[in-house]
């Protein structure tokens, strides 16, 4: 029996995160035929990563692997998961559970964020806000601020990352550094899976800086996203059939 796929998302009050993992999760199905992909949640929606995999050891599967839809290996990865796996085998004797890395900052996924402000109108005195969540964790952060330094050279305009909390700058304070290096107009890229309250302040903070900022999506079904959601399951599958071979 091939081991599932389990996907697991932060979770979020607003409906409309769970909605846009339920779709991302759909194209992986519709991308890794013979698979089977579950979708879950660490938090706040349902259904619990912890239901999930206890559900399927009682269903008679014994292996199982879990792809974290994070895009940073902050405290959500590194803790709360990890402690959430451990419970589960705890109750389920001689259940293996592989969990995956990350998404992070794949190039895929960045290609996306990137094709997310082509509708953007790109003038004269224009600069990227890359928009995260932010985390106490230095290492995780510092992902964006190297995403925001790749995107600097490569688009020719500046660039600064932005969080929407636990760090610094915020969204006003790197608005008003890129202000202070002669942009007139934000351009705000989405380091976000889907939409929810964080994007929401995100947006709502960036049009207090500008009005007429744009606002991109965030990265949320696209295909390209689905096929690292599969990679990151093909390692992890590899490793797991390794280590019990």
């Amino acid at each position: 029996m091939t081991p599932p796929l389990v996907a697991v998302a932060h979770g979020s009050r607003d409906p409309r995160s769970a909605s846009t993992v339920r779709a991302l999760v759909d194209v992986v199905r519709a991308q890794a035929p013979g698979t089977a992909v579950h979708e879950s949640f660490l938090d706040l929606s349902a259904p619990l990563v912890t239901d999930v995999l206890r559900g399927l050891y009682n269903s008679g599967h014994r292996a199982a692997v879990v792809v974290p839809l994070l895009l940073g290996s902050a405290f959500h990865a590194r803790v709360d998961l990890p402690a959430l796996i451990s419970s589960v085998v705890a109750d389920c004797p001689g259940f293996r559970i592989q969990v995956s890395d990350v998404l992070g900052a794949d190039p895929a996924l960045e290609a996306v964020a990137l094709d997310r402000l082509a509708s953007a109108s790109h003038r004269r005195g224009s600069g990227v806000l890359v928009s995260a969540v932010g985390s106490s964790n230095a290492s995780a952060n510092a992902v964006v601020a190297a995403l925001a330094a790749r995107w600097e050279e490569r688009l020719g305009i500046p660039v600064s990352e932005a969080f929407a909390s636990a760090t610094q700058p915020d969204i006003p304070a790197a608005a008003a550094s890129l202000r202070a290096r002669g942009v007139r107009h934000l351009i705000v890229a989405s380091w976000f899976l889907a939409p929810g309250l964080l994007p929401d302040r995100i947006a709502r903070l960036a049009r207090e800086a500008d009005p007429k900022a744009f606002i991109a999506k965030p990265l949320a079904d696209d295909p390209r996203v689905a096929d690292v959601v599969i990679s990151r399951y093909a390692s992890a599958l590899t490793g797991l059939l390794r280590q019990y071979a």
